[in-house]
């Protein structure tokens, strides 16, 4: 069995949280409250985790940071750690080949720090050309040697719409293991994608916060999600119910996930990751010194308040796992 194929194996039917990265507001990682929360995440009902992601901030930390970021939820988690890779902040890159290199360099630095995986980011300097999205996804293969993950990603966080056509080119790459997507809101690019995606036999995998119980129900098999960064038994609760068959179980878990990604993503949507932290500091993962995201938008008390009323609901209901 290759490693992309037990990395199918491992991850079908799990959930891994894309992960935050704790900081000040100066953006300094907070390596202690960073192993606390690792602590609790991994104590968790979850596949693995995803590091350097859109909520973790991973292209904006430095490379050193990256490093020991790594190397934290390396220590703490027995699953497959999957690490984003892209182009970093820090790179200037105007040439397509510019993006490539930086992202295949990171793509390396992923497997010399002992991830199981990369995850691709998409380039906007290759949107259209999909034979240079296809090259990309290999050489960050050959260079790693890793298996893959390709990421469709909307395009307020960077991204651009991955036609049918290159899911099937991408999927068919002994190397990829399979496809997050995160549409954001778009029911028809999610759909399309997955029914491209379903033949090829690799995972798909939802990254749809605010589509997460329908993205199930349109085929998604495995989920790599932002909003499980906190309260993660409220998205398990509703890939399990759906896996089981438990339809009645299935819509009541969707609907409290539903409550808490109406809460925390929402216009600004780039602001959803400090929400997603001022829901880390709620249920106690992560300090409030620790809770900042220095790279998204000042957002006001009342989006707090907000959250935190919503979590306060969801926590008085019955169904809350614990």
């Amino acid at each position: 069995m290759t490693a992309t194929d037990l990395l199918v194996r491992r991850l079908r039917g799990t959930v891994l949280p894309a992960v935050a990265t704790p900081m000040d507001a100066r953006g300094v990682v907070d390596l202690a409250a960073l192993r606390g929360y690792a602590g609790r995440i991994a104590a968790q009902p979850v596949g693995g985790v995803a590091v350097w992601a859109h909520t973790g901030r991973g292209l904006y930390l430095s490379e050193e940071d990256r490093r020991r970021v790594l190397g934290v939820w390396r220590s703490a988690v027995e699953g497959p750690v999957v690490a984003g890779v892209g182009v970093p902040r820090s790179v200037r890159a105007e040439r397509p080949r510019d993006a490539v290199a930086a992202t295949v360099a990171m793509a390396v630095q992923a497997a010399e720090g002992g991830a199981d995986a990369v995850m691709v980011y998409p380039s906007a300097l290759l949107a259209g050309d999909e034979d240079a999205a296809v090259a990309l996804h290999e050489e960050a293969a050959a260079a790693s040697g890793l298996p893959v993950l390709g990421f469709f990603l909307h395009g307020e966080a960077g991204g651009y719409p991955y036609p049918p056509r290159l899911v099937g080119r991408l999927l068919g790459l002994p190397a990829v293991a399979g496809l997050k997507l995160a549409t954001l809101d778009r029911a028809m690019a999610c759909q399309d994608a997955i029914r491209a995606a379903r033949p090829t036999g690799k995972l798909v995998i939802t990254g749809e916060d605010r589509m997460f119980g329908p993205s199930l129900m349109w085929g998604a098999d495995s989920a790599l999600v932002g909003i499980a960064a906190a309260r993660v038994p409220l998205t398990t609760a509703v890939l399990d119910a759906w896996r089981a068959g438990d339809h009645a179980a299935f819509v009541r878990a969707s609907a409290r996930l539903d409550a808490f990604a109406e809460a925390t993503f929402l216009d600004p949507i780039e602001g959803y990751v400090q929400r997603m932290l001022w829901a880390a500091v709620w249920e106690g993962a992560v300090p409030e010194e620790a809770a900042h995201d220095p790279y998204g938008p000042d957002l006001p008390d009342a989006e707090r308040r907000a959250v935190v009323d919503c979590l306060e609901r969801l926590a008085k209901e019955p169904d809350e796992a614990r």
